[in-house]
């Protein structure tokens, strides 16, 4: 029995837009909705047309030195691209879910070139007023997605640095926000901080 590489067709979903008549498409994904603290961040990105970066993947599987390597080499090939976040603050009073989405029409609203479609990485769509389509898995199948999960996962990565010399008790240069043992013990040991997110720590602090 052989074994067969199957090869991931990148552009797809985009070639699958420019053939219905659209011209400029995004692809769109987040980073950040897990965390106990921090924002959580999108990117939009705007390719042009038969674009394959070599190396960009899901940012998940990328590594860290690579993921930055990789963001100037996305935002200097993009056509357009916006990179926006969704504070502590409306998280809290909207919700992660909703945050993100909002979050997302942000980034594509935020765009120097219009997008007349748009990919959106996961299984639920913002609120955008241009087509769209959500991909499930999409940062690991379309170009554009990917592209846009490396912008939002440095971003985020790079805003949790700053954050982590303001507050160095939580260590948050290690985990960046999210749940690890090591975050656990921290909250656990100084209390929360202002940018952690209250409502997912209910569970943590009611069992403390």
């Amino acid at each position: 029995m052989r074994n067969e590489v199957l090869q991931i067709d990148w552009l797809k979903y985009e070639n699958l837009s420019r053939a219905k008549g659209y011209k400029y498409i995004c692809g769109v994904d987040e980073a950040g909705r897990g965390p106990l603290a921090g924002p959580v961040c999108a990117a939009a990105v705007i390719l042009p047309p038969d674009t394959i970066i070599d190396g960009v993947n899901d940012s998940k599987k990328l590594t860290e030195k690579k993921r930055e390597e990789l963001f100037d080499v996305v935002i200097n090939t993009a056509l357009s691209y916006c990179i926006a976040f969704g504070s502590v603050e409306e998280i809290e009073e909207h919700n992660i879910l909703a945050t993100t989405m909002n979050t997302m029409k942000r980034a594509v609203e935020g765009l120097d070139v219009k997008a007349d479609y748009a990919l959106i990485d996961g299984n639920k769509l913002p609120p955008l007023d241009i087509p769209c389509e959500y991909v499930i898995k999409g940062d690991a199948n379309s170009m554009s997605i990917a592209a846009a999960s490396i912008l939002a996962k440095v971003s985020r990565d790079r805003l949790m640095l700053e954050y982590a010399k303001e507050y160095p008790q939580y260590c948050f240069e290690k985990h960046k926000g999210y749940g690890t043992k090591l975050h656990t013990e921290m909250i656990l040991e100084h209390g929360p901080s202002p940018i952690h997110r209250m409502s997912f720590l209910k569970k943590l602090l009611n069992g403390k």
